[in-house]
């Protein structure tokens, strides 16, 4: 098992950051057929190399009882909302959309669902399994406003990407 940064390294980009963390969890969730495991490593990982601005990572996996519906999974944070609706908060309308959320004020966000009333900004990053088919999605509030930007973007998009298979 690969071992896990908990900051990040000196002089080191967002970017770079970003490819070093994916690394790292594709090498500890190779051949891991949990989907659990693999979401619980990836919101490990990024919460200690981008904590604080992340205070709030996880994921809300698609219920397979309740295929219109997000329940809570893998998360390091305060409490999280239980269930979410598709198209309600940003999660809702990440799953809903099939399409990444960038949320610089979330008090600006129509049906923003506030589980922690010191998140200011969030991003959501849809997880599809390999038949194109939503599984979850990846959730990450700040207590920043306008925390992230398109290198995040970019860089969960590919982490979400290498969570297809273990």
């Amino acid at each position: 098992m690969a071992e896990a940064m908990s900051t990040a390294e000196p002089g080191e980009t967002k970017a770079e950051a970003y490819a070093r963390v994916a690394k790292e969890i594709a090498a500890i969730v190779a051949g891991e057929p949990s989907a659990t495991a693999r979401y619980a490593t990836a919101a490990c990982l990024l919460a200690q190399n981008f904590g604080p601005r992340f205070f709030w990572t996880g994921f809300y996996i698609v219920d397979p009882d309740k295929p219109d519906e997000l329940v809570v999974g893998p998360y390091q944070g305060t409490l999280g909302c239980l269930r979410i609706p598709f198209g309600r908060g940003v999660c809702g309308a990440a799953a809903a959309t099939g399409e990444t959320q960038r949320v610089p004020d979330v008090h600006a966000f129509e049906g923003h669902i506030a589980c922690d009333s010191r998140s200011q900004s969030e991003i959501v990053v849809p997880v599809f399994n390999a038949d194109g088919q939503l599984t979850a999605v990846l959730d990450v509030d700040s207590a920043e406003l306008d925390a992230f930007d398109a290198e995040d973007q970019a860089g969960l998009e590919a982490i979400c990407e290498a969570l297809l298979t273990g």
